[in-house]
């Protein structure tokens, strides 16, 4: 039960820092942790529901629509925090010189995200598998692209 608190209590955390405030991060440090956080907060999430996918937790209806609107409302959140100067070990410079393939993987996520939302608020397990898989896809394909070992 603590664990939906925390994720939420994460969120919310990072909400406090928007996305068009990205002018604010006082050192390029701040913007790199700033999308890790984000991309911690939708992998627990991810992680919550690929239990339910696979059968290892039981539908709990609440708790998926829960998870699919952390992860609607994450992967529109870090994008701004890719800025100059924030390159890291994990953000391959593909990033800032492939600018337009990295805005189609953000848009791909988002579009994905969204219908994970509306797959998760029929109460169909084979709904949601089928879209928590297309988030899956995205995620990966941006990875396999973007992030670095």
């Amino acid at each position: 039960m603590l664990r939906p608190i925390v994720l939420v209590a994460v969120a919310a955390a990072v909400l406090l820092v928007s996305p068009t405030s990205h002018a604010q991060f006082a050192k390029p440090e701040d913007a790199v942790k700033y999308r890790q956080s984000v991309f911690t907060v939708m992998g627990r999430s991810m992680g919550g529901l690929n239990a339910v996918v696979r059968g290892d937790r039981p539908y709990n209806a609440a708790e998926v629509q829960r998870n699919a609107e952390i992860i609607a409302m994450m992967a529109g959140l870090p994008w701004t925090a890719f800025g100059a100067g924030t390159d890291s070990p994990k953000a391959l410079p593909a990033i800032w010189k492939e600018g337009d393939k990295f805005k189609k993987a953000q848009d791909g996520l988002q579009d994905a995200a969204a219908k994970l939302v509306a797959a998760s608020k029929t109460g169909k397990v084979e709904d949601l598998r089928g879209a928590f898989g297309n988030v899956g896809a995205s995620c990966k394909a941006c990875h396999d692209d973007f992030r670095g070992k």
